[in-house]
This record gives C-alpha cells, structure tokens and sequence, in this order.
C-alpha cells in the first residue's frame, strides 16, 4: 500500500479526522499528539488510560493543548461496564437496574450526574447508552447493560438517558444500532445474525432507537450484526441499506455515526479492518472506532492510507469522505458550544447528598428481595441480618469483553467494611459447590452469581450449596432469569460497586 505521509492535504487530513483510536498508557504518546496537529478530531478512552479523575484531567488537557475541539470520547456505560471507575467498580448501577426501578427521572438524574463527572474531567463524547432491547435471555454480550426486554420501557430511558447526559455537556452514542439485543453471539468474537420480519424489527429494536432520534442524541453507534431483512449481505457497520438507508432515510437521522471497534472480529475476521473501515465509510458511518484492542501509530497510518487509497482508486467517493469528516467537525464544535454553556450555568456544590450519591440511592431503589430463613417465603421481612463475618463465594462466569476481569465485583468489600472478618473465594467448575463448602467451613454462606439461567455449572452449584446448606443467601447479580431461591434471594440486577454495596446493606441490616 502506498503511504501519505504528509498528512498535510484536505484528503489526508479527512482520512484522519474520521478516526477514534485508542492509545495505550495514562498520558498521550508523542505520535497521537502528532497526528492530532495533522487532522486527527477524536481519541478513544478506556480503563488503561486512567488512574484518578486528576490524571485523566491532566491527559485531556495535554491533548486539548494539541487541538483544543478534539473529541474525548469513552466508554462509560456505568454498571458493568465502567471506565472511569474500572479498578473499583462503578458508583452507578447500570441500564438494567435503571430499567428495574422504571423512574425516567431517576434515569435522567444518574445520567446526568455521570455526564457532570465525564465533563469535569474533560471527557465530552460518551459511547453510551445502550439502547438494546434484551429480548434474547442467553445475550452474552448485551444482558445487564440493556434497560430490559420491553421495547417501551427501553425506549423511554434511552431518551431520558440521552437527555440527562447531554445536559451535562457530554455528547450521547445511543448503541448498538438496529439492536444486538436478540442475539446470542459475541460480536467480539464472531458474526452475529438477527433472524427478525421487518414488522418485528419495527416495534422492536427500532423503537428506542427513534426514542432517542427524538431526545437530540448527537451520535449512533452501529453494530457489527447480520440482519437479513434489512440486509443479506453486509453486518450493519457496513450496510449503506442500514446506514443510509434506514437510519439517515426512514429515521430521519442527520447526527454522528460511529462504528462499533472495527478491530473487533464480526468485521476484522471477514474483511480486515482496512477494507473494512473503507466499506463502512462508504455506506455511511462517519467515524470509526478503533483501540480497544489495537492502539498504535502503524494502526492508524494504515486506516488512514487505506481511506486515502479508495478515494483515489474510486472506491470511495471523496464527497462521502469529506461529509463524514465535517459530521465529526461538527459534533466537536456542539461539544465545545455545550461546554463553555454548561461552565457558564455552573452547577451544583457537591454538598448536595441527593447529587453526589444518586447512583447508591437508584442501586438500592433496584434491588428485589426474595426469600425467608426458611427459604419458604415470598417476602423478606422476617429475614434476619448477619451479626456474624460470612463466606462470600463468588461463581465467577468468564467476563465478555465489553466488560472485562480487571473490575472487582460483588458484595465482598462492602461486607467486609460492615462485618469485619468475612472472608471472599470465586469459584468456578463443576466442582464449584463442594469447594465452596469446603472453604466456608461453618461460617454462613452468601453466595454470589451472575446470570444463573445461562451457566448450567452455576446451577448446579447452588444446587449443592442449598441442599447443604439452606440457610445460604444468593446475591444475583446477573439477569434475574432464574427462580430465586435460597433463604434470601437479592436481585441487583447488575454488578456495579453501588449495586454490591445495596445488597450488602441488606445482608448486615445496615
């Protein structure tokens, strides 16, 4: 492949500006500020780029410093899959456990008071919210981070997410568009397909789509899916039927569109990300992200080239190459208008409890609580809180990418903090429930899984575990799918840091 290395030309300049890669380290490497100075609009943020709120201050400033429009952008859902708070567990529960509740206030609220934090710390472009409808329980990659399973409900905290964090100064990428809720595969992986009729699609996966169209989100984010009514033969990133068609035509849709990580293996397995990245700008997507798993210079010289080359072989017209760019022009242009408006409104003093600690007051307002000492009822008042330091064992199922091992979880530390002496295992297997009590020995058992209904091993354990020791709590901090059992039963629906320490308040009576 020919190089252009002088990144000097409108063309160059506009294969650069539609790129969002990633980097690694916790300040700017000398090549990203380089190409930030060439035409380069975006950077990708994720957990290995931060360390505390001052860091990641100090790194965005060292890139506005370069380019003072450039687009911060990262992926903060909150629940599960957190990267501000990657090394502790997030402060606000997720989509699922908002959904739970069903407070579009709320919903507006915790938003919002995420965006505020992005915001003081530089970040302006969030990939977030998920508006994926969970129809399929055995999703593996979507689950806790949807709203729920009821188009409506989805639909109406889409769009009071997007406008809570919107007013903060942070633009929305309402995700994962049409909707990979209904699959049950992997995109990181693999190619996932949508068997879906149209009229299905429509009252289904489009709704909180149009939810959010309405609220004003200023990015969509596309999925790296199959879906054969819409289009037999290209996943959506790469779709003009999708993309221009749909999206821009039928929805009327005129924001940001951004790709899903083109790296990811629905697209670079069958394409390769070059071909890839120039397909998806030729259907319509605007921007591409790139650097969750690939953050170099090489990385984003080829992408740029491979752009570059396409204009100039007519592959891809140079008017679709320039819209795209000025698309991401555009977008920065809003983020720093809504900057500088929401610094001169000011905000809130911290001292406001109710701000400060909305995510730990919606993860409580979350919680389902289920069972007995008896485990024979279905309320949970005659439940009797532990005096006593537990064994809390963890049935730790194999993180999904979007989510990571690196986060902790659980109710262990907030435990711990309350009943000082208890102790934390994870467990995994099919031995899993014998190794728990063995290592519990005689101290009471909180047990604590994720999505039951989707690891058999897991099941099974509890099966073991209760049948031994029926006094067992479980925490469920997956998909509520399964009955609840167990002498009781707390549904957090989601994994987060707030959501852990709700349930814990629960165990100890605090």
């Amino acid at each position: 492949m020919t190089t252009f290395a002088s990144g000097t030309d409108t063309l160059t300049r506009d294969a650069l500006t539609v790129l969002q890669p990633g980097f690694p380290g916790t300040t700017a490497p000398d090549w990203l500020l380089r190409r930030l100075g060439e035409g380069l609009a975006s950077v990708g943020l994720f957990g290995r780029n931060i360390a505390s709120p001052e860091q990641l201050s100090s790194l965005t400033a060292q890139l506005r410093a370069e380019r003072d429009d450039v687009l911060v952008a990262i992926d903060e859902e909150g629940g599960d899959v957190t990267r501000l708070e990657v090394r502790t567990g997030s402060s606000f529960p997720g989509n699922h456990a908002l959904g739970a509740v069903d407070d579009v206030d709320l919903t507006r609220e915790v938003a919002h008071e995420l965006g505020r934090r992005l915001a003081a710390c530089g970040v302006n472009l969030n990939w977030a919210p998920s508006a994926d409808v969970n129809s399929n329980p055995s999703n593996p990659v979507i689950g806790v981070r949807s709203f729920g399973a009821d188009p409506e409900l989805v639909a109406r905290h889409t769009a009071a997410y997007v406008t809570g964090l919107q007013a903060a100064g942070v633009a929305a990428c309402t995700k994962h568009f049409p909707g990979h809720g209904d699959t049950a595969v992997d995109s990181h992986h693999a190619l996932p397909r949508i068997d879906a009729e149209s009229s299905v699609l429509e009252r289904r996966e489009l709704l909180p789509f149009r939810a959010a169209i309405a609220a004003g989100t200023r990015a969509v984010m596309s999925a790296h899916i199959l879906v054969p009514t819409l289009d037999p033969d290209h996943p959506a990133t790469l779709s003009p039927h999708i993309l221009t068609d749909l999206l821009r035509g039928r929805l009327g849709y005129d924001g940001l569109i951004v790709t899903d990580a083109i790296e990811m293996q629905a697209i670079a397995a069958t394409y390769g990300i070059e071909r890839g990245s120039v397909i998806a700008i030729a259907a319509g997507a605007d921007a591409l992200c790139v650097g969750g798993g690939l953050a170099d210079d090489e990385t984003v010289r080829r992408l740029r080239d491979a752009l570059v080359s396409a204009v100039r072989a007519g592959e891809l017209p140079e008017e679709r190459l320039a819209e795209a760019a000025e698309r991401v022009r555009g977008l920065a242009r809003w983020a720093a208008s809504a900057s500088a408006s929401v610094s001169d409104e000011g905000v809130a003093p911290e001292a406001d409890v109710t701000r400060v600690d909305i995510g730990l007051v919606a993860a409580r307002r979350a919680l389902t609580v289920t069972g007995t000492d008896t485990g024979t009822s279905t309320e949970a008042d005659t439940f009797t809180p532990l005096t006593e330091p537990p064994y809390v064992a963890l049935l730790t199922p194999v993180a999904n990418i979007a989510v990571g091992d690196e986060t902790p979880w659980g109710v262990g530390v907030e435990l711990t903090r309350m009943l000082p002496g208890t102790e934390t295992g994870s467990f995994a297997g099919e031995a899993a429930g014998d190794a728990v009590l063995e290592a519990a020995g005689t101290r009471r058992v909180v047990v604590v899984v994720r999505d039951e209904h989707r690891h058999p091993w897991m099941a099974s354990a509890l099966d073991t575990l209760l049948a031994s020791r029926p006094d067992t709590v479980v925490v469920e901090m997956g998909i509520p799918q399964a009955a609840p059992r167990g002498a009781l039963h707390i549904a957090t629906h989601g994994a987060a840091r707030a959501c852990g320490q709700a349930a814990a308040e629960v165990i100890a009576g605090a």
